[in-house]
């Protein structure tokens, strides 16, 4: 169901990405546009639920959310956290691919931006379900920073540097985008790929990943008894493995299929 809301007071201004991304996902994927709203509700209410200007965003968008969860028990993506976080960060990873492909052939764009952008900021959203992993606190960084170096460089009539940039690990992420300067997110892929990329910027190794490597893969008939959650995480760990290839990325690949070896035969995974 789609949501009219008066325009955002200054004091909620940093929940405005979040609406927008909402509305432009209404019919194309009511999950993203729930839990965008939901995010923009939350962080809302931290900055200001007392001016009159305020509510009549934040009372509208309680009720939205209200009836929605209601008339959605039965969507697993909504109804539960578990799924709506797999959800969210397949969405934000399609996004991602689409975006880092064009960049890597250096066809910059608009939409490029857009993709970038949206990604940083379902990123954001994925936040909602709890801390990053330090895969995604990644791609959330340099997809809001690739989103505002190439926006600045169309700006200024200036080429972009396809691919990772020298300094991507700097904290400063550059000026966002701002909305008119964005355009609709283009058609994903019919059959987007199921797994992350490599990290877009080569980063160095943990110092315990290749002692720890030596030691698990010492003794390969080991096994633990492992959780639900981590069978998760191990699956999760030999897809990034699997995308790292893709790109020729062995480093990554070694490092993930290592976290993932010592995570099935000790029960406990590497830092």
């Amino acid at each position: 169901m789609a949501l009219s809301l008066p325009d955002c007071p200054p004091s909620l201004k940093p929940i405005q990405h979040y609406l927008k991304l909402s509305t432009e996902h209404d019919t194309r994927d009511p999950v993203i546009s729930y839990w965008s709203r939901l995010t923009a509700l939350q962080t809302g209410l931290t900055l200001d639920k007392s001016s009159n200007e305020a509510l009549a965003v934040l009372l509208p968008l309680m009720d939205w959310l209200e009836k929605e969860k209601s008339d959605n028990q039965d969507n697993e993506a909504i109804a539960h956290e578990v799924v709506a976080s797999a959800h969210v960060e397949n969405y934000a990873m399609k996004l991602f691919l689409v975006a880092d492909k064009q960049d890597r052939a250096a066809n910059f764009g608009k939409n490029v931006v857009k993709c970038f952008y949206s990604a940083g900021i379902l990123f954001d959203v994925m936040q909602t379900f709890g801390p990053l992993t330090p895969e995604n606190a990644h791609y959330r960084k340099y997809a809001k920073m690739k989103a505002a170096y190439i926006h600045n460089c169309l700006k200024n009539g200036e080429t972009p540097i396809a691919g990772p940039l020298a300094g991507e690990d700097d904290d400063d992420e550059g000026e966002a985008p701002q909305e008119e300067h964005q355009e609709d997110i283009p058609s994903l892929p019919v059959n987007p790929p199921s797994a992350p990329p490599s990290a877009p910027a080569a980063s160095p190794a943990p110092a315990p990943a290749v002692a720890m490597s030596n030691m698990a893969i010492s003794n390969p008939g080991s096994s633990a008894s492992l959780s639900y959650d981590k069978v998760a995480r191990a699956q999760k760990l030999c897809k990034y493995a699997i995308s790292a290839l893709d790109y020729q990325d062995t480093k990554t690949a070694v490092e993930n299929l290592t976290k993932a070896l010592h995570l099935v035969q000790t029960g406990e995974e590497l830092e």
